[in-house]
């Protein structure tokens, strides 16, 4: 496993540059997966202005005028802040450091670079709108097309997409939070896939209302991205080894080599039995959901059974001689669920887009994706880690039922929306009167 992209470099290329320590593997995966959502996002936003389907908006820029003390203040402010932090990070011997996470969300940094790129920021914007003032300001008419807006869509989807994602992750993991409240919402790890992805569609239905563009339409043209970013984040869970990972493959434990070692059905209660400690600190019980799956022949059990190694939030037994930051592993393997979700949704990706352009009614293409992606989830939490509520009986995880109503709407999203579609076509009826 890759914590950061230190481990990354470090394996593949032999090299040890210690600044990499400070990109964290997931959130290097985050970062590409919006890229890869923004750019599908933009060429299917151009192909549908292309068709006349969304129009440019036209809107009123007063030019020329000198930077506003408010504006000189932000960005001042967003500058001292990326050198106090950023920077401070990098030149800190605050024992912090090691942690970047820990020092973001401390009092710690670097005064003198906050001030001196904070004054940076100010001054280049000050210099910015210098070089474009007017004797007199004047107000120009501007026409901004939807896919000049995706820089805007993608820090909106990125904002609320980590706010929801960690409310909803708090929800089910409540005991969690409720213990400690603050260190679980300011956490870079736990996130819930589906909070980020409601509250980052709310606050994006109403950043389109304002701005005229058709939902629905953009709607169509974010499916093919949101699953492409699916599958790319998953690889960032794979490679960190974030704890979202499956159940435990009873037919396989780890030697303190980290390999994988088979094992008969009836031995894995002495494994567990060996490591009371472990398995009553992590599910609060010793009866522990797993599935015994050897793998066949043509596969590498891997596939079937992983450790962890090094993983990110070092849960396990210590690897012997390791005296790394994080020196962890599972005794018993899981399925790496991670791995499996990249496959399926960089393969339902390739499907979306292969079909994108036969979904004629507007809507109707997301409907699809929220169909597939909800699918895929709900199968895919047979085989995960996740906590459990009870309703009437039922225990369902919040996945298995946040995916189920995603599918029932995307079903009655494809029954609904031709309908409306084909009643919006039909020409008004002529009255006899007006014969």
């Amino acid at each position: 496993m890759y914590p950061n992209l230190y481990y990354a470099f470090r394996d593949l290329f032999g090299v040890e540059w210690k600044f990499l320590h400070f990109v964290n593997s997931f959130g290097f995966f985050v970062a590409l997966s919006f890229l890869g959502a923004a750019f599908t996002l933009s060429l299917e936003l151009k192909r549908k202005e292309s068709l006349g389907l969304l129009q440019a908006k036209e809107e009123i820029h007063v030019v020329g005028k000198p930077a506003s003390l408010s504006e000189l203040l932000i960005n001042f402010f967003f500058g001292f802040i990326l050198g106090f932090k950023l920077i401070g990070l990098f030149i800190s011997d605050s024992p912090l450091a090691a942690n970047p996470q820990d020092f973001i969300f401390s009092s710690a940094g670097s005064l003198p670079a906050g001030l001196i790129l904070g004054f940076l920021f100010a001054g280049l914007k000050w210099w910015e709108k210098n070089k474009q003032k007017l004797p007199q300001p004047e107000e120009r008419k501007i026409r901004i097309w939807p896919h000049d807006r995706v820089g805007d869509l993608v820090i909106i989807a990125a904002v609320f997409g980590f706010l929801g994602a960690k409310i909803f992750n708090s929800l089910e993991n409540w005991n969690e939070f409720v213990r400690n409240p603050i260190e679980s919402l300011a956490s870079f790890s736990g996130l819930t896939f589906y909070g980020g992805l409601i509250c980052a569609a709310l606050a994006i239905w109403y950043y389109a209302k304002r701005r005229n563009i058709g939902f629905w339409h953009l709607n169509d043209a974010a499916a093919p991205g949101l699953m492409l970013a699916y599958a790319i984040g998953r690889i960032g869970c794979q490679v960190a080894g974030d704890g979202d990972w499956g159940i435990i493959n009873s037919a396989y434990y780890t030697n303190p080599e980290l390999k994988l070692i088979p094992m008969a059905p009836n031995a894995f209660h002495s494994v567990v039995a060996k490591n009371t400690d472990l398995y009553l600190s992590q599910f609060g019980t010793l009866e522990i959901p797993q599935k015994f799956v050897r793998s066949p022949a043509y596969l590498p059990d891997w596939f079937f059974a992983y450790s962890y190694p090094h993983n990110v939030i070092n849960e396990g037994l210590k690897i012997p001689e390791c005296t790394d930051t994080f020196c962890s592993y599972l005794p018993l393997p899981v399925f790496p669920t991670p791995l499996y979700e990249t496959i399926i949704c960089l393969v339902l990706f390739v499907i979306i887009w292969s079909v994108r352009k036969r979904f004629t009614v507007p809507g109707t293409l997301f409907a699809f994706y929220l169909i597939l992606n909800g699918l895929q989830r709900f199968f895919i939490e047979k085989i995960r880690v996740n906590t459990k509520y009870n309703i009437f009986g039922f225990h369902p995880t919040q996945a298995e039922i946040i995916s189920s109503l995603l599918v029932l709407t995307g079903v009655a999203l494809l029954i609904i929306l031709p309908k409306r579609y084909r009643k919006k076509s039909q020409p008004e009826p002529v009255s006899t009167s007006d014969v």
